[in-house]
């Protein structure tokens, strides 16, 4: 059934996804019921998170069409698809998953977690409502860790999609090292508060973003870090008590509950936060156990968390919040930065100079200014982390890119052109191509150049551009996408002209990369590589993996260049991992090398939403403007 479905066009994709969206709709009421039964989430939680399965719908019937549209490169979709979405947004998650396989042109199994089964199975039915096929969209409810671990590991398996911990991405890659797998992980999240803030707003902020949904959101704040004055504010801290004591905590089957109960009892080192104070620090606001069940806990405050304290590293995923003092923001930044993960992030803070400084330096992938920071809506804030929040590729679930992960590209090879021109590049992409021009044939280096040319129409028109899809005025909702460095691999079975062609694309993208290759690069092209500081090494294909095996890639990300036109590197791939262990922390591109600029500059850049309040009581804000 994948497969057959991968033949059809976006546009005929589009038309059922759409339909799945009036769907979702019409089982708003059932949705939210099963939620509120099975997980404990609140009316006011759960009506915004079937909306988010409706806008993931609709956003991705639309981002089907344009996976048709890329210019020098065609899309080859997964034929299968395991999606394995989490308990806490067990209707939203779950079917964003599905939608974006669907959209894609991939087959479906989706196993939704064991807490949130019912609700889980409540909105595949809603879809199956909207003709997707059964047999392209099949649920299941597996008996076994056993049986578990059979379906992450199968062969047949094309791409898992999780969210969840860190930890379960280690455990997906020990059952199948090379698993292409794309997950949302942890998350350890910080609102900074500096003197400049609005104080009255920074509290109400950071309380609903900490307590929504009992802080089991993977986007929830955990911390909050007060900047110099902040921190002694007798004012502050009476209001961040004040309104968590405040907070109706009950069960969801009452309609004035704000804050619901956990998932199942509290344990581990969730327990361990609600109960137990780690040196120098001290309860603000003590939580409590509220009923014999063990899920139901007041929220609860600690002050005095120290910097590489265990509550300062540890993703707890519950009701308490930990804060931190910092002399001033360059300090609380370093704070922020110090976790291993960087899911969300805000700052509160009403001085541009702090703001440019903040954007500039810290580490997440969505970033909120003046507000809280849960809640990303579909397009406006595509929602996805940096460093241990994400494993994949990270393109962000909600943005342009998220599709190109269910599949593959091979290259469309289009027509040679009549002229040779070089006009519209960049010096430093013109330099690269006269210096290789000796070494290449005519075709080889007319596709050299029309690569280029898209290199530099993809950075025009959507990498080197920071957008507002939402353009709402009072909101700010900003796009933008950010280098990070890269290992570059030629294999043995490689060409000259298709490593070329990927530094091409490097080089536009302002990243630092390193290149490893399994032939001599031309002593031009080194040359110019040299006269930028970028590494190159010679070595063969054992070499490289010898060298993989003893830690020395040093970049999270790396393209692998190699195979053949159908496959690409895949078998390479296959061994990298296998070299590293399965590390999820490394990230490998092994398609084929394309043409398409809007495909082969992804690698090298890793993308980031900001959300703006930009405005004061409904007055228009300046703060951002002439920063981003």
């Amino acid at each position: 059934a994948g497969a057959a479905w991968g033949q059809r066009t976006g546009a005929e994709r589009a038309a059922v996804l759409h339909r799945a969206g009036l769907a979702l709709a019409a089982n708003r009421d059932r949705l939210i019921e099963v939620m509120a039964a099975e997980t404990g989430k609140t009316i006011a939680e759960g009506d915004p998170e079937v909306s988010e399965a409706i806008d993931f719908a609709h956003y991705y019937a639309e981002r089907a069409r344009d996976l048709d549209a890329v210019q020098g490169a065609i899309f080859v979709p997964a034929r299968l698809t395991v999606v394995t979405p989490p308990w806490n947004f067990p209707v939203a998650i779950s079917a964003g998953g599905v939608l974006a396989a669907l959209a894609a042109g991939s087959g479906v199994i989706v196993k939704p977690a064991k807490l949130a089964q019912r609700s889980g199975a409540v909105m595949v039915e809603a879809l199956w409502e909207a003709g997707v096929p059964r047999d392209l969209l099949v649920l299941v409810d597996l008996a076994d860790r056993e049986l578990g671990t059979r379906l992450i590991s199968h062969p047949a398996v094309d791409r898992v999609i999780l969210t969840g911990a860190y930890e379960t991405a280690q455990l997906f890659r020990s059952f199948r090292e090379d698993l292409p797998l794309l997950a949302e992980t942890s998350g350890k999240n910080a609102i900074i508060v500096t003197p400049s803030a609005d104080l009255d707003l920074a509290a109400a902020d950071v309380i609903k973003s900490a307590f929504g949904h009992a802080g089991q959101k993977c986007s929830a704040a955990s911390l909050v870090i007060l900047v110099g004055s902040v921190a002694r504010s007798e004012r502050f801290l009476s209001q961040l008590t004040d309104a968590a004591t405040s907070l109706r905590v009950g069960r969801p089957a009452d309609p004035v509950t704000q804050m619901g109960p956990l998932i199942e009892p509290a344990e581990g080192k969730l327990l361990h936060a609600l109960t137990t104070l780690g040196v120098g620090e001290r309860w603000l606001v003590e939580p409590e156990q509220l009923d014999e069940s063990g899920a139901l806990w007041s929220p609860g405050i600690r002050t005095g968390v120290l910097p590489g304290s265990y509550f300062h590293l540890t993703e707890f995923f519950g009701p308490v919040l930990g804060v931190m003092h910092a002399r001033n923001l360059a300090e609380a930044i370093r704070f922020q930065n110090a976790v291993d993960y960087g899911l969300t992030s805000g700052l509160h803070s009403l001085d541009p100079a702090e703001l440019a400084e903040w954007l500039e330096t810290i580490e997440a992938g969505n970033l909120y200014v003046n507000r809280g920071i849960t809640g990303a809506i579909v397009q406006r804030q595509p929602f996805g982390g940096w460093k241990r929040s994400a494993v994949g590729p990270g393109t962000k679930a909600g943005g342009p890119n998220y599709l190109y992960g269910f599949g593959s590209w091979v290259s469309d090879p289009g027509r040679n052109s009549s002229t040779l021109h070089l006009r519209g590049l960049d010096q430093s992409v013109t330099d690269l191509i006269e210096a290789a021009q000796t070494v290449l044939d005519y075709a080889d280096f007319d596709v050299l150049r029309r690569s280029a040319l898209s290199d530099a129409l993809a950075w025009r028109d959507e990498f080197g551009a920071v957008k507002d899809a939402s353009d709402l005025g009072l909101e700010r909702n900003l796009f933008r996408y950010r280098p990070l460095p890269v290992t570059v691999r030629l294999c043995e079975d490689g060409t000259l002209s298709d490593l070329l062609r990927v530094i091409a694309a490097a080089t536009v993208s302002t990243a630092r990369f390193e290149v490893s290759s399994a032939i001599p690069v031309p002593p031009m092209v080194r040359n110019v590589l040299a006269e930028r500081e970028i590494t190159v090494t010679v070595e063969n294909d054992a070499e490289w993996l010898e060298r993989a095996a003893a830690g020395g890639i040093r970049t999270s990300r790396v393209r692998l260049i190699g195979g053949d036109r159908l496959h690409g590197a895949q078998a390479a791939a296959s061994s990298l991992a296998r070299a590293l262990g399965g590390s999820p922390d490394v990230a490998v591109y092994a398609h084929p090398v394309t043409q398409a600029g809007r495909v082969e500059l992804l690698p090298f850049l890793r993308e980031q939403a900001i959300s703006i309040t930009a405005h004061r009581f409904g007055n228009p804000s300046t703060l951002s403007e002439g920063i981003i």
